[in-house]
């Protein structure tokens, strides 16, 4: 899957009854822009609230996945966000006019088939994947429900069922991110239970069920005359059970194809999540509150990662972009005082660099002789170095220039940065320099962990012009 995101080409029209209200329903896909995610807008309500597709806003998993967020809500969202999900969409914006999508067959095929007629268009931004790192698990002892999700480096997916009937019996689906979902798990449609049916219509539920878009297992003995009763409730004609124990209303896509509707469901309510995921879930008689439970805990995963600060880029193999020859061709700094040893990248609004710290530190001697310790004052000055290099870029005759502090603010010191420790820098200019002054904001990681982040002012003044005598 491309590391670049995605959206709809251009806009998707869809109309259909939802499932549980029976209401006829107009929806709008359209793209959407690079980071703004899945949001759903409830053309219909005043204000045209939006209602943003995640795992936050999920209040009820009854019948479907149901979405609420300043008073207005969308349900039934699965098969769709299923689609997009699988299709490798990561933007795009749905208009409803109603409280519920529309179910069409009960799968994502129609959604999929749209979205490849109206294509797909890659975006600028990079994706965000999330690893899983350690084994997460959700479990319902009660229900024999459990979902876990392994470290892996790719997404994929097994579902397990077992509902203890001697008509569906035990059936097991499988998915990788590479797999043909279009063709293999789109077409996928729900099922259900006869007595779960029965139940549903004394509740005046399923007002736009339709023997089209469901699976029916007949789990027990049943009478010509029942199903006849059956087929003129859905305004169907007379309809029988077949020998392997489901109504003769539609033919079977595949023949574990309950497990791959399953499956269909975990890959659209963990879209919820917020961002790709790379780990492997394995998933026990999955349904909606179990999926969208793991999602939310995936959701806490990755919004603490996303608010943690990324080191810099940095690849030891690879040509440093200044080495420690320019280095001192560009700053005045010598020996002990230069703490700084290759500049890995620089554009206009940022650079970074890399200061190796090692035992042979003349610092060590006395900071401190039995707990070596590089001093809080150096790093800050390691900092102030690396932004130099792109501070002094902004003159034509950088060797004519000195660069001086004027004040430091914010700073914090998260680790300690000892022998060994290769201390990774960002300097990011906070604004463009003016008469000379310079605002940045500077952050030292070891390894994925950051170490010191502070906030500088510099002015960029012509050095002092020697006196000869």
């Amino acid at each position: 899957m491309s590391d670049k995101q995605r959206t709809i080409a251009q806009p998707i029209k869809l109309k259909g009854r939802g499932l549980h209200t029976g209401a006829e329903v107009e929806l709008v896909l359209k793209p959407a822009p690079e980071n703004s995610g899945f949001q759903f807008r409830r053309m219909d309500l005043e204000g045209q609230p939006v209602i943003r597709a995640i795992a936050d806003n999920v209040t009820d998993t009854e019948r479907g996945t149901k979405l609420v967020e300043k008073n207005a809500s969308v349900s039934t969202i699965e098969h769709l966000m299923a689609a997009l999900s699988g299709m490798g969409i990561d933007n795009a914006l749905m208009e409803v006019n109603g409280p519920e999508l529309p179910i069409l067959d009960g799968s994502s095929r129609f959604y999929v088939e749209e979205i490849l007629k109206a294509g797909i268009t890659e975006q600028n931004a990079e994706r965000y994947f999330y690893h899983v790192k350690e084994k997460i698990t959700f479990k319902d002892e009660s229900k024999g429900i459990e979902l876990i999700a392994y470290p892996d480096e790719k997404f994929s997916i097994d579902v397990h069922i077992d509902y203890n009937s001697k008509i569906l019996g035990y059936q097991f689906a499988s998915y990788t991110e590479s797999d043909h979902f279009a063709e293999e798990y789109a077409p996928c449609r729900t099922f259900v239970f006869l007595h779960e049916l029965e139940v549903l219509l004394k509740h005046n539920l399923i007002k736009g069920g339709d023997l089209d878009n469901a699976i029916v297992i007949i789990d027990r003995p049943v009478t010509q005359e029942e199903l006849d009763h059956l087929a003129e409730l859905f305004n169907k004609p007379k309809i029988k059970v077949r020998p392997e124990g489901i109504l003769n209303n539609i033919d079977l896509h595949f023949s574990n194809e309950p497990a791959r509707h399953k499956l269909l469901d975990v890959i659209g309510d963990l879209a919820l999540a917020g961002a790709r995921i790379k780990g492997k879930i394995i998933a026990t008689r999955p349904g909606h509150h179990a999926n969208t439970e793991l999602a939310k805990i995936l959701r806490k995963l990755i919004k603490a990662e996303q608010g943690k600060p990324l080191p810099p880029a940095y690849d030891p193999n690879a040509e440093p972009l200044f080495d420690i020859n320019e280095i001192m061709r560009r700053l005045p700094h010598r020996h002990p005082f230069l703490l700084v040893d290759k500049i890995t990248y620089m554009d206009k609004w940022m650079v970074t660099g890399i200061k190796n710290v090692t035992m042979n530190e003349a610092f060590f001697m006395g900071h401190y002789p039995d707990e070596p310790v590089m001093p809080g004052v150096l790093q800050i000055e390691a900092l102030a170095q690396v932004g130099g290099i792109l501070l002094l870029s902004f003159v034509p005759d950088p060797d004519n220039y000195v660069l001086y502090f004027l004040r430091i603010d914010s700073v914090r010191f998260k680790r300690k940065v000892v022998p060994g420790d290769t201390l990774n820098i960002r300097m990011v200019l906070k604004e463009p320099v003016r008469r000379g002054i310079a605002l940045c904001y500077g952050q030292g990681f070891v390894g994925d962990q950051i170490a010191i982040e502070a906030e500088f002012m510099a002015q960029m003044a012509p050095k002092p012009k020697i006196k000869k005598n």
